[in-house]
């Protein structure tokens, strides 16, 4: 018995060709977040440097790290305490994170919504990527965006005393609200998935 040969897929009419690849004009705003990506890294660096100055001594250095943590008292920091520690060391923590929510959209919407990449085999290929679409892709921003408001959230708690209770309550409102966003997204996507699964059988 002879197998049928697959069909060979008609070549798109022009029009749907066109709009078929409109999906390149997505390229340059990937590149443009890969800039960032090196922006976040050089101020990781810059801040890193800093914090290992002022473990030094450098008062330059200190008066840095606490004007770009905001941090604010009524007595002199002559030297790195461990709040002023702890709130860059979070600072970083969010780079990090925010750096990790930038590869997520710059891969994951790059091999959702633009082309393969063929990492299939490739031992550095993210664990995450080999079942991505964009309903996986959603659920796993919105609980980066958690993390990250998360470590926000930290940080203001911590300095606390330079923030007042208005400020407080709004960061915790808009927490509250990306948790409750993602368990919205996490509950939609398995009642879509659930009949998908059961047509299968």
């Amino acid at each position: 018995m002879s197998v049928p040969e697959p069909s060979k897929s008609s070549p798109l009419r022009p029009l749907p060709n066109l709009i078929f690849a409109s999906r390149w004009l997505q390229l340059p705003l990937y590149l443009g977040l890969i800039v960032a990506q090196g922006i976040y890294v050089f101020h990781f660096w810059v801040e890193l440097v800093h914090l290992v100055e002022a473990a030094f001594g450098s008062q330059e250095a200190l008066a840095k790290l606490v004007a770009s943590i905001g941090y604010k008292t009524t007595v002199p920091i002559g030297s790195l305490n461990e709040t002023v520690i702890m709130l860059v060391v979070l600072a970083l923590i969010d780079v990090v994170m925010i750096s990790n929510l930038l590869i997520m959209v710059i891969v994951g919407g790059y091999e959702t919504f633009v082309s393969r990449m063929n990492l299939e085999g490739h031992p550095d290929q993210p664990e995450w990527l080999s079942h991505v679409n964009a309903s996986v892709l959603k659920v796993k921003l919105a609980t980066a965006i958690i993390g990250i408001s998360s470590i926000h959230l930290l940080k203001t708690f911590i300095n606390a005393d330079n923030y007042t209770d208005r400020v407080l309550i709004a960061q915790t409102a808009i927490h509250i609200t990306f948790l409750l966003s993602a368990m919205a997204i996490a509950v939609t996507d398995r009642l879509m998935a659930a009949p998908a699964s059961r047509s299968d059988h």
